[in-house]
Order: structure tokens, then sequence, then C-alpha cells
């Protein structure tokens, strides 16, 4: 029988092994929290930042390799995103008014690391530099107008402050695709006055409809009048005892009446036509 090999190790090779097996454990542990690359997901843009400071270049989607504890890579979306803000605002004629204006933005990707490093993430891009924008370009915007204009010329209205915030922010990397005014209210006050306007507004319209009718109906009546008076006349002209001899003969059913007269005879109709005069 073959005999059984035994291995034995002196103390520095034991502490050697055990020290290789928690270098090797270490060395996982920190590769796995200190990873060497970052990936960059679809409708992002990675800005890079070497020992704090912000990198001109830009990672684009994909897997890119980083130096741990030396590179810092911070992810920007720049999708389009939609933000609905309310501004509080006072018209021409000095009446307040309240309007919401949707708001669809996204960050110019080929500006993200200036956008991060001048004003910060998605949440900063709204609270610093979008809301204050469109506080500011809706005040002037309606101050403008007064209140009727504002409702009246919204279109207008609404091309100017679409106008005055894409110019605004585009200064600071940040793109607008499109601007919405969603509501427009004004206090209560002014809105029961706008209210009884529109219903004064209405009734006058329509008493001057009524008295138009009027007027239309009685110039047909007079019209209709003449008609007939002109008729009877006519008819009254050309009235001959022939042409009533005619239409008596035209009606007559062939059957005499059944009243006898005062001496039993039937009454006669005349049914000859007046004899032509003879020549001479």
């Amino acid at each position: 029988m073959k005999a059984k090999t035994s291995y034995s190790y002196d103390g520095k090779t034991l502490f050697w092994i055990t020290g290789s097996v928690i270098g090797a454990i270490f060395f996982l542990i920190l590769a796995a929290n200190l990873k060497p690359f970052v990936i960059i997901n679809a409708g992002e843009r990675g800005v890079v930042m070497k020992f704090g400071k912000v990198q001109e270049g830009i990672l684009d989607e994909g897997i890119h390799g980083i130096i741990p504890l030396v590179t810092r890579v911070e992810t920007l979306s720049v999708r389009v995103q939609k933000d609905e803000l309310k501004a509080d605002a006072a018209s021409k004629d000095l009446q307040y008014v309240t309007i919401n204006v949707a708001l669809n933005w996204r960050v110019d990707a080929t500006q993200v690391n200036t956008v991060y490093q001048t004003i910060g993430d998605e949440t900063q891009i709204v609270n610093l530099i979008i809301s204050p924008a469109v506080s500011e370009v809706v005040k002037a915007a309606t101050a403008k107008n007064n209140a009727e204009e504002i409702i009246t010329r919204r279109r207008e209205l609404k091309e100017e402050i679409d106008s005055d915030i894409r110019q605004r922010l585009a200064s600071y990397g940040v793109l607008v695709d499109d601007i919405s005014l969603v509501n427009i209210e004004f206090s209560p006050e002014f809105a029961k006055a706008i209210e009884a306007k529109q219903i004064a507004e209405q009734e006058a319209r329509r008493a001057t409809f009524i008295a138009q009718k009027a007027e239309q109906e009685a110039f047909a009546d007079i019209n209709r009048a003449k008609g007939q008076a002109e008729a009877q006349r006519l008819l009254r002209e050309n009235l001959t005892p022939s042409i009533l001899q005619k239409e008596a003969i035209e009606k007559w059913n062939g059957q005499f009446p059944m009243v006898m007269g005062g001496n039993g005879a039937l009454p006669f109709i005349n049914i000859t036509p007046p004899a032509s005069t003879a020549n001479p």
C-alpha cells in the first residue's frame, strides 16, 4: 500500500497564506464598492469630476472606465420634462390674475457639464432657474394688457411668454420645447363683474334682435297689404260681365239648385254668349 504524504507548514507560511486570502477578499470588496467603470443609461449624460472638479468631457450613453477614488461621475437627464408652475401677476388695469404655465423643457446635451457646474441637478434647475424666470416673464407680459385683453388676446399673450422664456432659459443651457397657459384666473369680484357684463351684453343683443324682427315683420305686413290692394285694383279694372259668366259656367256642376222661384219656375242661367253685333 502507498503511504500517505503529510504536509506541515511553519508559522511564516501560514501567515503568508492567511494574509493572501484576506488581501484577496479585501480587494474584491474594494473593487465591488469602488467600481472601475460607470454605466450611463439611455436619456442621460455623465458629468465627469476629477477630485471634485468638473471636466470638459461629457459621457454619452454606455459603459465608461474611470479611476476609482480619483474620478467621480454624476448623471443628468436630457429627456423632456414637464413642470406646471403658478405665477401671480397684475394686469394693466391693476386686476389680480393667476396664470398656470405648463412647461416642457430639457437640458442641452452639449452643455450638461456647464449646467451641472453652475446650477445643479434637475430639482435645482426648476427651483433656481425655471420658476423665477416663468414668474418674471408672466408678470412683465400681463402688465402690458388690461384684464379684458388678457382674456381676448390669450394666444398673443402665450406667444409672448413662450418667446421670452425660451430666450431667458437658453442662456443657462436649458431648452424649452413647448409652453401652454393651462388656466387664467382673476379675483372672484372681477369674475362676477365679467359675468354680469356678459349677461348684459347678451340681453342687449337679444333686445336688438327682437326689435329687428318686429321691424321686419311690420315691413312684410305692409308689403302684403300693398300687394293685396294692388291685386284687388287690378281685379276691379279687368272684371267684366263676360268674365263673371265664364267663371260661373266653369264652376257649374250641371245641376240646377233645388230652389223654386215664386212662380214655380226654375232659375235660368244664361249660358248663351252675348250675340255679336251684326254687320250692317
